[in-house]
């Protein structure tokens, strides 16, 4: 079993091998590139930057991504010092929407699956959003075919409320996307 500790709240994870979640931060930049490449190869039709154009980006526009600030937080899962899990949560500044934030860019390292990794990055997200920036209400988008991830975040409270078609397109083919709503209060 795994506890991990945040804010008020502890997260109890059944584990093979220690796992720790925490806030990522610059020194983490290198390792988040990399596992979001993986995360393109492994899923490019979850993933919005092609390969590309996920390879294009500076490690300062990664580090800036990263960075925790009052508008955007990103979470990793470690075994030991290495990277193997992300997601990101974000919400806008602005007073009149600033109730509610966006989940984006769950992804475990395919070898690590199965062992609710994904469940407590949303945890840590969640509580996040919830105890740091007073947010009521979660949001994200998943691709309306990636039904592992639907259920998932249907697990953890997400409810579908909309979907967009043709949300992304992958070489010649068209992805819908579900929209999916979590309310905290």
């Amino acid at each position: 079993m795994l506890d991990i500790e945040y804010g008020k709240r502890s997260f109890v994870i059944p584990l093979y091998c220690m796992v720790t979640v925490r806030l990522l931060d610059p020194h983490d930049a290198e390792q988040f590139k990399a596992l979001r490449l993986l995360a393109i190869d492994n899923s490019p039709a979850a993933v919005w930057p092609t390969r590309q154009e996920e390879l294009t980006r500076s490690i300062d526009e990664i580090v800036a991504r990263i960075r925790p600030t009052l508008t955007q937080a990103v979470f990793g899962a470690f075994e030991s010092e290495m990277l193997i899990g992300i997601t990101g949560v974000r919400r806008e500044p602005l007073c009149q929407v600033n109730h509610k934030a966006t989940i984006w860019g769950v992804f475990v390292n395919p070898s690590y699956r199965g062992r609710g990794i994904a469940q407590t990055l949303l945890s840590a997200a969640t509580t996040h959003a919830a105890e740091e920036w007073d947010a009521i209400q979660l949001m994200l988008c998943v691709n309306a075919e990636n039904l592992p991830a639907k259920t998932l975040h249907a697990s953890h409270g997400f409810q579908t409320f909309g979907l967009e078609p043709r949300a992304m397109k992958v070489g010649d083919r068209y992805y819908d996307e579900e929209h999916m709503c979590k309310q905290l209060a």
